[in-house]
């Protein structure tokens, strides 16, 4: 049998499906599963239709069963080859994609990232001392600056001088041209991709990209010129790297890569920092708890110690699982027919996992609409229960750095400024590009500089000059 002709599927169009995908993609989600279960065949996709799973137990034979039953093809994500480029390891293959795979995990794993710890802990306070008291910023803006100055350094090794700074700013510029559901649609529908020059979307865009384009490049051409055996930025050991026919990376895919890890590894995790601000604020009982753990610690904690706060760690993946940045796992397409949870899936069948439906399953998550890190201290959860960063062969190379990135960033705010929420009134999300974040940004306000006590009722003024 097909896959869709023994599951259901919303009953509206092909088109109005796409449509409400694109506006509300958590409305979308929650109607279908509730109208039509775990299973569903949806048409948002161009290609066909799309089956979503979010049981685990689905979940789980569609993130191991790759290479067998089950392929991750590159191609199927041509919706990011705008963005990334035709050589981004999003768009690769089988062993291409595995050879790619290797040669970026090491920078973001083990011992490596642990370097990054105090840079992120410097980062955080040069960022936040920008801001006075009463000034009002909004948070995802802020992390925005935070997490582009780390994963710049992480690729490019670079900190300072000007194609840092004109990078920074053209990266931002570039991803904010598809920070609503309205100009997210350009992804989607490839005729409405036209150049009519600088001063229409799609225009503006390619314009940006240019300018990204020259800074890149002149930074592989002087890294050519110039090679420094002493650096360990990525850029470094993609440039040594070397294919079984001992040939170097082009200059071209050098560049999908670099800009892949750019819009990966900053704009995900912004987003994730920016909620985390949101519900720690939202909460202040939450607050109190994170403080009353730093304060544990004492005085000039190490990073590291840091990291390893369990009730930090909760909230943080709390925050990962009520609203994943990342909504789905990577597409799957069936190679030999299989069965999953009493339903027949044929070759050509594509199955994707959506992260968000599992994160919001009642019989997992009671109460899955509140905010409880609390759940994360009282039950450990499968990689099938719990997967922000997705799985299998295609999970979140940077998982790790994101994780303690997001961890640190939120315990040097807490212990070192007193923030407030802008507002009082909820913040929902809505769809950023082809991400999940907070609709307006999170709106908050600095209303001191401060560095808790080890009574974390008592804040004590900071005597860093600030």
């Amino acid at each position: 049998m097909t896959a869709t002709k023994s599951i259901k599927s919303p009953n509206s169009p092909a088109f109005l499906q796409l449509i409400k995908w694109i506006v509300d993609p958590l409305g979308y989600m929650n109607s279908a599963v509730r109208n039509c279960g775990d299973i569903f065949a949806a048409k948002v996709f161009r290609g066909g239709e799309l089956v979503y799973v979010s049981h685990p137990e689905a979940m789980k034979v569609i993130l191991t069963r790759d290479t067998k039953e089950l392929f991750a093809p590159g191609e199927i994500n041509q919706i990011f080859k705008p963005l990334l480029g035709n050589y981004s390891i999003i768009l690769m293959s089988s062993a291409r994609h595995q050879r790619e795979r290797k040669l970026l995990m090491p920078p973001f794993h083990g011992t490596q990232i642990q370097n990054y710890a105090q840079l992120i802990v410097n980062l955080t306070e040069q960022v936040m001392n920008q801001l006075t008291p009463g000034e009002n910023f909004t948070a995802r803006g802020k992390m925005q600056e935070i997490s582009l100055q780390v994963i710049i350094e992480a690729v490019f090794g670079l900190h300072e001088g000007e194609n840092y700074r004109k990078l920074s700013k053209l990266i931002t510029e570039m991803f904010e041209l598809f920070s609503s559901p309205a100009t997210s649609a350009f992804l989607f529908f490839p005729w409405l991709q036209k150049d009519w020059g600088v001063w229409s979307p799609w225009g503006n865009f390619l314009s940006q990209q240019r300018q990204i384009d020259e800074i890149i490049y002149a930074e592989i051409k002087a890294r050519r010129a110039n090679p420094d055996p002493h650096r360990n930025d990525i850029l470094t050991l993609l440039l040594a790297a070397r294919d079984e026919a001992g040939e170097p990376m082009t200059d071209t895919e050098l560049r999908d890569e670099l800009l892949t890890l750019l819009f990966a590894g900053h704009e995900t995790t912004a987003t994730a920092m920016a909620w985390s601000l949101y519900w720690v604020h939202r909460f202040p009982e939450i607050k109190q708890k994170l403080l009353a753990e730093l304060a544990s610690l004492g005085e000039n904690p190490d990073p590291m110690a840091i990291y390893r706060l369990p009730y930090l760690t909760a909230v943080c993946q709390e925050t990962l699982r009520i609203y994943p940045v990342g909504m789905l796992t990577f597409p799957r397409e069936v190679i030999s027919p299989i069965k999953i949870m009493n339903h027949e899936f044929e070759p050509g069948t594509v199955l994707i996992g959506s992260i968000y439906s599992t994160h919001q399953r009642e019989d997992l998550y009671p109460e899955p609409h509140k905010f409880k890190p609390e759940r994360f201290l009282e039950r450990q959860y499968s990689a099938y229960e719990y997967l922000p960063f997705g799985g299998g062969a295609r999970r979140c190379i940077g998982y790790a750095l994101a994780e303690m990135e997001m961890r640190l960033v939120l315990a040097t705010i807490l212990a070192n400024y007193q923030l407030d929420l802008a507002t009082q009134k909820p913040v929902k999300p809505a769809r950023r590009g082809l991400t999940l974040a907070p609709a307006g940004g999170v709106k908050m306000v600095m209303k001191s500089k401060q560095k808790i006590s080890n009574n974390c009722n008592e804040p004590i003024v900071s005597r860093r000059q600030l």
